[in-house]
């Protein structure tokens, strides 16, 4: 039975329906279309809005459905046939309501906003020598084919090959629509469990590798520095440079307080140029620093997500000789391990992404006490 959707679901979709209209008319506005990251910033909020109100409305009229073959069914009398056609469609749009309450829940957890973002792939051999390292490859190739397949573009930003062509290390950028929410969860310790080219005994060799997938940051972008946090100090320039140069203050000193990053300039007989250029010193070692500070971020990510490297430090399995693929955090199992090496990594990936939400929502109702 259909019960309607819960309120603060209901309040959730009436704020998204007025989002909606404010996006509309902001992205009809010449000055939007004009700032090209805010244009793209706000379409792609636009389509994720949209789609969730396009759910909305699907669910609207699937409840109109229901009430009509409600009435239907009341008034269809001694017509059996038609009282089993309303009935049929009864069940067929409760069944239909329940999915799309579910669907509209998930969509409206809270998103990661590094999802959309393109990411890097970093694929490392750990245990097992030259074994690890063709793993390593093997890996690589996995991620290029699937992502062949989604439309993506990928790259080789960095490689360290083995002995025999496999990888030590190798560092892949993927580009495309969504492509970290899809990745994310790829990373951390992959063991394989197969014969390798260098075992003439035919023995079963256990070897490791670990994966770290990272969001790629924006394009770098022009340090907003609010006037506040600065202190301009002006001094007389010193030095060789003419009759001008100790007559005025035309030398700049900026402070940016909050960083205590400093930056001067006495190179121009002009005050305004001076400043203008210890601005652009100053926002260049800003830029940096924020670089640097998330270089450090992303190196202790990367330790979180990969573990050690150790056979027993892993997330999913690869067994050659069984043809089986089992994710250990979801308890997934395939037995289609050929396809999947090739590229076929879709059941896994809507695997993950649907336990995560199930997860999420889980935690949701446990703290609005639904």
């Amino acid at each position: 039975m259909s019960r309607g959707l819960a309120p603060s679901l209901t309040s959730s979709l009436e704020k998204l329906a007025h989002r909606l209209q404010e996006l509309d008319a902001a992205l009809a506005d010449p000055a939007v279309a004009a700032d090209n990251r805010r244009y793209r910033d706000l379409s792609r909020e636009h389509a994720e809005v949209s789609a969730v109100c396009d759910l909305a409305k699907r669910y609207t009229q699937r409840q109109a459905d229901l009430d009509s073959a409600r009435e239907m069914s009341q008034e269809a009398g001694d017509d059996l046939d038609l009282k089993a056609m309303a009935d049929e469609e009864i069940t067929q749009a409760e069944t239909d309501l329940v999915q799309l309450e579910t669907d509209l829940q998930t969509a409206l957890l809270p998103k990661d906003p590094d999802d959309a973002r393109n990411a890097f792939v970093e694929i490392r051999a750990g245990t097992g020598g030259d074994e690890s390292a063709l793993f390593a490859a093997d890996l690589a190739r996995m991620y290029t084919r699937y992502a062949e397949a989604q439309g993506w573009r990928t790259e080789v930003m960095s490689a360290s090959e083995s002995d025999l062509g496999g990888y030590k290390e190798v560092v892949l950028r993927i580009e495309g629509a969504g492509v970290y929410g899809q990745l994310k969860f790829e990373s951390g310790g992959h063991r394989v469990q197969r014969v390798p080219v260098t075992e003439t005994q035919g023995r079963i060799h256990t070897s490791a590798c670990t994966v770290a997938v990272l969001p790629e940051p924006d394009e770098a972008e022009e340090v907003q520095i609010n006037p506040a946090d600065l202190r301009i100090d002006t001094y007389r320039a010193s030095g060789a440079g003419g009759q001008h140069i100790n007559k005025t203050d035309s030398a700049v000193r900026i402070t940016h307080i909050p960083t205590g990053i400093v930056a001067e300039c006495q190179d121009d007989r002009s005050q305004h140029r001076n400043k203008a250029k210890a601005l652009a010193v100053l926002a260049a070692r800003i830029r940096d620093k924020d670089r640097l500070e998330r270089q450090a971020k992303e190196a202790a990510q990367r330790k979180s997500l990969v573990g050690t490297g150790d056979r027993s430090d892993r997330i999913r399995t690869y067994n050659f000789p069984q043809g089986r693929l089992t994710d250990h955090r979801i308890n997934l199992t395939l037995y289609k391990l050929t396809t999947i090496m090739e590229g076929d990594l879709g059941d896994v990936i809507r695997a993950l992404v649907a336990a995560q939400a199930a997860e999420q929502l889980a935690e949701l109702e446990a703290a609005t006490g639904v």
